[in-house]
């Protein structure tokens, strides 16, 4: 089979498992198709969003329609990190320690309401998010690959809540925001719970998907992309080197490389859902409100003024354009060569 053939098979596999999901969980056009991204670029995905817009029924359906594991974790004031890597636990009976492995031993890992924990608990996913592994009591072991993190937080309630750790934050390839369903999806919403429970089909699984991921990463990208998301990402750090003094007093900080790796590696994976195996401005410039709008630190000038980092990347946006289209017979070349 020719690469192109390839690439048709992933994203016609990719179509099956949405189709599938799609049955279940109304709307949230958006939200899904960032979510086939992750999986398909490897990445962890923290989705912001009010209680009740489906994002822990849509990982469950996705853990059923790829026959993985799934795994639930309520985060509290009270959880400990041993509650998500496990422990040591002495057995009296053989009068020897074992190990007990927590949660994040599975391939689909919900970590809901994820800024109720204190910062410890939150940075024990530090590792496992990197080096898929978890060390305990000096001991290495390995969590099952495909393996996600989609991490959610309320953004109305801020009392009794933790920030996330600035490194933790920095390993979420996205962060997506869930809005309210229209009137339309909403009546399609209330009528499908209400009515007989729908049955979805496991389409694909964890070895193919692994597979899938591998195509993913065979995807070429033009060396004009790669030097855009490099200029957009520099521009977070020093505006004004790019014509934009004036939003040097609102960024205390801004993203670091791994936000223009994942921009490369999110775009390769939405080009390959949308049927190419080369990668076009537009699957960049789609995917960078979301993979950079976590990573800036505001100042305390920009929340005075009630600036957010999507108004900031938009103006980063509107002065850097993006690169002219690659020519389509070039990136067929270069993508099948």
């Amino acid at each position: 089979m020719d690469s192109n053939a390839n690439h048709n098979a992933v994203a016609e596999q990719m179509q099956r498992v949405l189709y599938e999901v799609k049955r279940v969980v109304v709307g949230q056009d958006h939200f899904l198709e960032r979510v086939l991204v992750a999986m398909l670029a490897q990445g962890h995905l923290l989705v912001e969003g009010v209680p009740g817009l489906a994002k822990t029924l849509t990982v469950k359906t996705l853990a059923r329609v790829m026959r993985g594991s799934f795994k639930r974790v309520q985060f509290t004031p009270d959880l400990v990190p041993a509650d998500l890597v496990g422990t040591r636990i002495y057995n009296q009976k053989m009068g020897e320690f074992n190990t007990s492995l927590g949660p994040v031993f599975t391939h689909l890992l919900l970590a809901d309401e994820i800024n109720r924990a204190p910062a410890k608990v939150q940075s024990a996913l530090l590792e496992v998010m990197q080096e898929y592994q978890v060390t305990i009591a000096g001991e290495t072991h390995k969590v099952p690959r495909p393996f996600l993190v989609m991490a959610t937080q309320n953004p109305i309630e801020t009392e009794g809540t933790y920030p996330l750790p600035e490194a933790q934050v920095d390993r979420f390839m996205m962060k997506v925001l869930v809005g309210y369903p229209s009137e339309e999806e909403e009546f399609v919403i209330v009528q499908r719970v209400t009515g007989a429970a729908e049955e979805v089909a496991a389409v694909v699984t964890t070895e193919e998907l692994a597979q899938l991921q591998k195509e993913c990463r065979k995807s070429y990208v033009d060396p004009s992309l790669i030097q855009y998301a490099v200029k957009l990402v520099a521009a977070t750090r020093s505006p004004e080197r790019f014509g934009l003094p004036e939003l040097g007093r609102y960024l205390s900080f801004g993203a670091s490389p791994r936000a223009t790796i994942n921009l490369i590696e999110g775009a390769r994976a939405l080009g390959l859902l949308r049927g190419r195996p080369y990668v076009l401005p537009e699957d960049l410039t789609d995917l960078v409100p979301d993979v950079l709008r976590h990573r800036l630190v505001l100042s305390y000038e920009a929340l005075a003024e009630s600036l957010t980092a999507d108004h900031i990347v938009r103006r980063i946006m509107d002065k850097l354009p993006a690169p002219d289209k690659p020519l389509d017979t070039h990136a067929r070349t270069e993508a099948t060569a």
